[in-house]
């Protein structure tokens, strides 16, 4: 069964969901765009929780969060160490999707001793140069641009499905709870404000991330599950690739016909996936009495 709770963190109402009572403890953080708690984790959340405790923050002015001043990764990172004090949480296994990958990875490598495992999927922060990042800069820098992307994206479901297809790799296999979440979260007021502010902060005028830790990866020192879709258009499977080489230890598992969302584009196996790498690194008493 799924709870709701709010942490507070400088001033910040930050909502999260929580689900489990046994069990070692995992974190899962959610990307950008119009994604939340919800979207990305709704099935691994239920999943996880039959061994596991799980907690799924909110980032501010997603889902039912806070907003805050200035959105970039060293702000995320800030907000999900003082949730972590807010909630209590002292060792975990933490896992990240897309913005929320490179948040996992910079609070590990600057806090080792509190991650037990690593999940980075379809992370930022592997690379440099993104695809399309020039006009990712543009877009968040015109007035308006951005928010008439996501007006155009909820204005229907053919739309909804028209403007996935360009992140995930065939839109037809989503199950429909999926689309029209992804539909109602776009035809918000507002929807996309955080975002477009990220992107300023997070994306040179060059199309280049200011977010990258391609050179301290072989720092890490906790076991580590990469896991990147295939045809990812806004992340290259290069990046995961390069990232296996050089974190020592690691597993890379690459999803074919998968696109940036292999949360949702492949539910299932990646559960099994997940699942099967916290079994072997963070296992649960329950698992152990078997």
């Amino acid at each position: 069964m799924t709870g709701h709770g709010i942490a507070r963190v400088d001033g910040l109402r930050i909502h999260y969901r929580r689900a489990g009572t046994e069990g070692p403890t995992v974190v899962l953080l959610h990307g950008a765009g119009v994604d939340d708690a919800d979207l990305s984790w709704r099935h691994t959340v239920e999943t996880l929780a039959e061994e596991y405790q799980v907690y799924a923050p909110d980032w501010p002015e997603y889902g039912d969060s806070d907003p805050v001043d200035d959105p970039s990764i060293d702000t995320y990172r800030e907000v999900f160490e003082g949730f972590v004090e807010s909630v209590g949480l002292d060792e975990f296994a933490l896992v990240g999707i897309s913005m929320g990958g490179a948040v996992a990875l910079g609070y590990t490598l600057d806090h080792p001793d509190r991650v037990r495992a690593l999940g980075l999927v379809d992370s930022y922060g592997l690379g440099g140069t993104i695809p399309g990042g020039s006009m990712l800069y543009v877009l968040a820098n015109v007035p308006g641009a951005n928010a008439t992307g996501w007006s155009m994206l909820g204005s229907s479901r053919t739309a909804t499905v028209t403007g996935l297809a360009n992140v995930v790799y065939d839109p037809s296999t989503l199950d429909e709870a999926f689309v029209e979440s992804i539909n109602e979260r776009a035809s918000q007021r507002g929807a996309g404000r955080a975002f477009t502010a990220f992107q300023r902060n997070e994306i040179t005028p060059d199309g280049r991330a200011r977010t990258n830790f391609a050179d301290r990866l072989g720092e890490l020192s906790v076991p580590t599950l990469l896991v990147h879709g295939e045809t990812d258009p806004l992340f290259p499977v290069s990046w995961a690739r390069r990232a296996h080489e050089r974190i020592p230890g690691s597993e890379l598992v690459v999803f074919e016909n998968c696109g940036h969302w292999p949360t949702r584009e492949h539910p299932e196996k990646f559960d099994e996936t997940l699942l099967g790498f916290l079994r072997a690194q963070v296992p649960s008493e329950a698992r152990d009495g078997e």
